[in-house]
């Protein structure tokens, strides 16, 4: 569709302030970081009127086909909306690993049948999906995995193990990278969807030191899965997963993971007034935290933008770039610097863990900060991002040798 301008714009704007404004609910305003959380979907009722309205319009995913239940918006249509929302404290509330990487790539890579079968579902936010990517002995080297996948004729058979699979104990179904050729690396690895209720198939959740356990250990035992679930050509994997990874490290740096959930909520200079006061002039009373927190909302602000600008023009034909391992590096350094801020301002009320005496506020903000620790590393450390951006954005040799 092309990106309406002018009138049509405003007519669609006008569209979505009406829409908006009788769907949704008032007591959900600016809401959307607190009700996102571990584990299955909020009970609140009016937030699951909220997400059937949203997924009914396909407004969840608003540049999605409207053949597959997506908005079908244009990305000019699509920026109003999210304008218009922003507005109201409005959010969206269909999202998860379906939305953020797994969609955009079946729409690309799917067959028609897998694309009608799971698209519509992603767009209603009525599956959950999870990703089985890395293993114990496959992390940094991905392609070294080892998951074996066997043809059985008329089904294949998956045998082997994943870990730091986000949210495998709640989801519906694994998109997943196996072996199916023991002779060849990348060539030898193919993508395939297991439907997690599949006899076989059992996870543990890790526990981590910021005592949540939004990540697994998956293991797969003689799991049946049917040959229609294998995506794109026997022995492709690695040149899809290759390509859901950019739309990984793009919703990550575009506020879908952590490092977009850090700048939810009030400003970090208005948490800063309230535990340190302020001085005759209604500034921090801090002088050098002053300077610091302004440096950080600059930083925060310049990425919102920039982020918000490449999410856009990773919807266009190109679909996102290596560009997304810069971002993606940027805002977790973003997430953590607020991360560290918040627990300087609440002084002795950031030590807390559990107990009386702290807010629940003050506990949450030490977990975040535990739990930030890892953005570094998941979606791809940073150490192989910069790898990425050496090698194809800056054009540098794989071995700089000195003569």
């Amino acid at each position: 569709m092309a990106d309406f301008g002018g009138e049509d714009l405003e007519a669609f704007r006008s569209e979505a302030q009406a829409w908006l404004t009788a769907n949704f609910p008032a007591s959900l305003k600016g809401r959307g970081g607190m009700m996102l959380q571990e584990g299955g979907p909020p009970a609140d009722p009016d937030y699951k009127a909220w997400a059937k309205a949203m997924g009914e319009k396909g407004w969840g995913t608003p540049t999605w086909p409207k053949a597959y239940g997506g908005g079908g918006l244009s990305s000019g249509q699509a920026r109003a909306l999210q304008q218009e929302m922003n507005k109201i404290g409005a959010w969206n509330p269909i999202g998860g690993m379906g939305v953020m990487m797994f969609g955009p790539t079946l729409l690309e890579y799917g067959n028609e049948e897998q694309k009608q079968r799971h698209i519509p579902h992603i767009v209603r936010g009525e599956i959950r999906w999870c990703q089985g990517f890395s293993e114990p002995g496959a992390g940094s080297d991905l392609a070294s995995l080892q998951t074996k996948c066997e043809d059985k004729g008329d089904h294949y058979l998956i045998n082997g193990q994943k870990i730091w699979t986000s949210g495998a104990q709640y989801a519906d179904w694994c998109f997943c990278l196996v072996r199916t050729d023991t002779s060849k690396k990348h060539e030898g690895i193919s993508f395939i969807l297991i439907d997690m209720r599949t006899p076989g198939v059992e996870t543990r959740p890790i526990k981590l030191i910021s005592g949540n356990s939004p990540f697994c250990e998956t293991f797969f035992t003689d799991v049946k899965v049917p040959k229609e679930n294998l995506v794109g050509p026997l022995g492709g994997g690695w040149t899809i997963a290759k390509r859901l990874l950019q739309h990984e490290r793009s919703g990550l740096a575009g506020g879908g993971g952590s490092a977009g959930r850090a700048f939810a909520g009030a400003p970090i200079s208005d948490l800063a007034k309230s535990y340190l006061g302020t001085d005759d002039k209604g500034r921090i009373a801090d002088v050098e935290l002053r300077s610091r927190i302004a440096s950080h909302e600059m930083d925060a602000r310049a990425f919102q933008l920039t982020a918000m600008r490449t999410m856009l023009e990773s919807r266009s034909n190109q679909g996102p770039s290596a560009a997304t391992s810069i971002m993606k590096n940027a805002g977790t350094k973003v997430g953590q610097d607020r991360a560290e801020l918040t627990l300087e301002i609440m002084g002795n009320q950031g030590l807390g863990w559990e107990g009386e005496g702290f807010t629940a506020a003050e506990l949450t903000a030490v977990r975040t900060w535990l739990g930030g620790k890892a953005t570094t590393i998941y979606g791809g450390s940073a150490e192989i991002q910069s790898n990425i951006i050496s090698k194809r954005i800056l054009g540098l040799p794989d071995n700089l040798s000195h003569s």
